[in-house]
Parts: structure tokens; sequence; C-alpha cells
């Protein structure tokens, strides 16, 4: 079995868009849109502008985004501090707790699982590999793959945490983020090279990402691993960024193959995109 060490690689559908700083009514008796419990729609709003702060933020930098009163927001941040879901830092500044961490691991691992039918009929229809990865901060997490039934196939561990600069799954990711971000990325992670093809450049990168979203879709060529390519898409309208990938020795990801394969991911993704949505609709 020939084995590849792939470094794979935050884009939520946030009802109000990702990194918004759209100002919330302040009318406390104000009922929240589709019935739900307003208190518990704010807390989970402060959370996801805290990820999306990088983590850890004042009060006023949330009084700011959030429209909302400072009594609230201190309100709400006491209750998740108590719950364990937020930190108060010596600072004073809030920081993401560590029950969340347990929270998010359960969910990526429900999420390989609801993603397997679609990895399997991906090794069906291409005969390779095929992966799925979520981005988890500066670097993509594996939570699923189904193995291709060649002898020679490509492995990666489930669970496995990588960088995202040398692979398809990671350049799937990345192409969807604004490219100060990106350029930031890298500048924490840095860019080691995996082979003599891994891009080591932040300029080439962007020209890289910039190609797949022209094209729609992202290749790794031999750049994690010699004799290795890599064919990957982002997972439309995810609740975290995701990917879907196969990955094959290169004498069979071939060009002409590549031509082959791009449709059958781009129509996965797009149904496991569906299916995704269909979990959390209509829960009462």
């Amino acid at each position: 079995m020939m084995k590849a060490g792939f470094r794979a690689d935050k884009l939520r559908s946030h009802p109000y868009g990702r990194n918004a700083n759209v100002p919330r009514s302040t009318d406390e008796s104000r009922p929240p849109a589709g019935g739900g419990v307003q208190s518990l729609e704010r807390a989970f709003d402060l959370l996801e502008r805290m990820a999306d702060a990088g983590g850890e933020v004042g009060l006023s930098e949330l009084a700011g985004s959030s429209g909302l009163p400072l009594p609230t927001i201190h309100r709400l941040m006491r209750t998740l501090v108590a719950a364990g879901y937020v930190r108060q830092q010596p600072n004073r500044r809030y920081a993401l707790g560590p029950r969340l961490i347990r929270l998010g691991e359960s969910a990526s691992r429900l999420l390989g699982t609801w993603a397997r039918p679609q990895l399997a009929r991906l090794v069906e229809e291409t005969g390779e590999t095929a992966n799925m990865a979520l981005l988890d901060g500066d670097e993509a997490v594996y939570v699923a793959q189904v193995p291709s039934r060649h002898s020679m196939r490509m492995f990666t561990e489930v669970g496995r945490r990588v960088l995202p600069h040398s692979t398809g799954v990671g350049k799937a990711l990345l192409a969807h983020l604004p490219d100060e971000e990106v350029r930031a990325l890298l500048a924490r992670t840095g860019m080691p090279a995996a082979t003599e093809r891994t891009i080591t450049s932040p300029d080439a990168f962007l020209k890289a990402l910039a190609a797949v979203r022209a094209d729609g879709y992202a290749v790794d060529d031999n750049e994690q691993e010699m004799g290795v390519r890599c064919l990957a898409v982002a997972v439309p309208d995810a609740p975290t960024a995701a990917a879907v990938s196969i990955s094959g020795p290169a004498g069979r990801v071939t060009e002409a193959a590549t031509e082959r394969i791009v449709p059958v991911l781009q129509e996965v993704a797009r149904e496991l995109s569906a299916a995704l949505a269909d979990t959390g609709a209509g829960a009462d």
C-alpha cells in the first residue's frame, strides 16, 4: 500500500454573513425570527463573533459588532463563562472556552459519518480514495475517508491535522477566503516544502488560489508527495469550511482523468451540501 501523508485542508454560513458587523435590534421584548429563544440566538451569535475575531475579544468590541447593549452582552458572557464555553482572561478580555472543543470534535465526527455515502460514491465512480476535510483555525483536519479498492492507494488517517498550503484540499478551502486572510494564515504557519513541487511563496500561492476560483477545483500535483496527485472542491454553503477530494498515483490521476473526475467531485460536493442542510432543517 502506498501511503501519502497529506498536508490538506472557516467558511461558515453565518446568518448575517461571515465577519459581518450587522447591528441587531436592542429591543429586548422583540421576539426572534422563527420563534426561537432570543437569548440563545444572541449567545450563539456572540460565540461566532468571537471565533471570527480570532477567539478573544473585549466587551466593547462585541458591542460594536453586534449592536447589543453592554449590559446584555455582559449578562450573556457571564452565563457562557459559568458554563465553560467562554473564559475570562487576566486582561479582562473574553476567550472561547475549552468545553467548545468537545462539541467541535463530536460535530466533526458526525459530519464525517454523514459524508460517507457521498465519499463511497466518489470511490465507485473514480476508483480513487475519497476524503473530506474541514478547515479548523489555521489547519485542516480530516474527518472522513473511503479508501480505493486498488492495491496501490492513498491513505490519510482520519483525525489528522495538517497545514493547508501543499494540498488540493487546502487550496479548495483557502480559495474562498480574502487574500489578506490567506497571507496572515501563511505568515502564522509558514510554508515548509514537502517536495520540490511544493509552493513556498505567498504570492505564488495566491496565484494558485486565483486559478482554483477560475477553474472550480484545486490540484495538488506532486506537491505533498512525489508521485501523488489530488483533486479537490469545496462543499458549497457548508456550516463550516469543508472540502472533498480524491487522491491517487499520478499515473492514474492524469490530466485526461481530471476531465472525467472533476464533474463527479463537483456533483458530490453539491449533494453533500444538500445532505448537510437537511440534517439541520425543521427541528421542533
